[in-house]
């Protein structure tokens, strides 16, 4: 597939649209002149991006074409964005405030959980959840600065990962369901 027409095969083009010639017949007749592969599809193109095609193009246009080149089409310039009053709903549930509650005390001692609710973690919060375990009780995020390509911090990613490789974990899951089967 050509991208770039020679300027031969350009004026060919120009020259075959005056004489009110298809797209067809022009890319056929280019083809043949100067051994090339362009299709109709490609001639009906390069006439547009030069601005010489269009559906209502006159069969009687004058042979030379590139005195008469309109000029290429301006862009509309950018309009600032209009203001639009935001719609409020008459009624919204309001964001329950979560106390700061007794810090349980977990296998992983060495974290003091900040407790950041789903709404305030940043992307660079650890994930790991606390409470959520009682009926009402808010679910709440440990908030440290996470491990890189994971979504906890260091002592929560150990303590997610639990003893021995990924393939050691796998496999005494593989087991269990033996036993289970059995």
């Amino acid at each position: 597939m050509q991208t770039n027409w020679a300027n031969e095969h350009l004026d060919a083009l120009r020259e075959y649209l005056a004489k009110g010639m298809s797209y067809s017949e022009i890319a056929k007749a280019i083809n043949a002149k100067f051994k090339t592969a362009y299709s109709r599809s490609a001639a009906i193109g390069r006439a547009r991006r030069m601005g010489i095609a269009g559906p209502g193009r006159a069969k009687d246009w004058p042979r030379d074409l590139h005195k008469h080149w309109p000029a290429p089409p301006q862009a509309p310039l950018p309009q600032p964005p209009k203001s639009r009053e935001r719609h409020v709903p008459e009624f919204i549930r309001p964001m329950p405030i979560f106390a700061r509650t007794q810090t349980v005390k977990l296998r992983c001692v060495e974290v003091d959980p900040r407790r950041i609710s789903l709404t305030d973690l940043r992307i660079e919060d650890c994930r790991y959840p606390y409470g959520g375990d009682n009926e009402g009780e808010a679910i709440t995020f440990c908030g440290h600065p996470r491990r890189p390509s994971s979504s906890y911090c260091t002592p929560h990613f150990h303590l997610t990962r639990g003893p021995g490789t990924a393939a050691e974990r796998s496999a005494g899951t593989v087991l269990l369901r033996l036993v289970v089967a059995a």
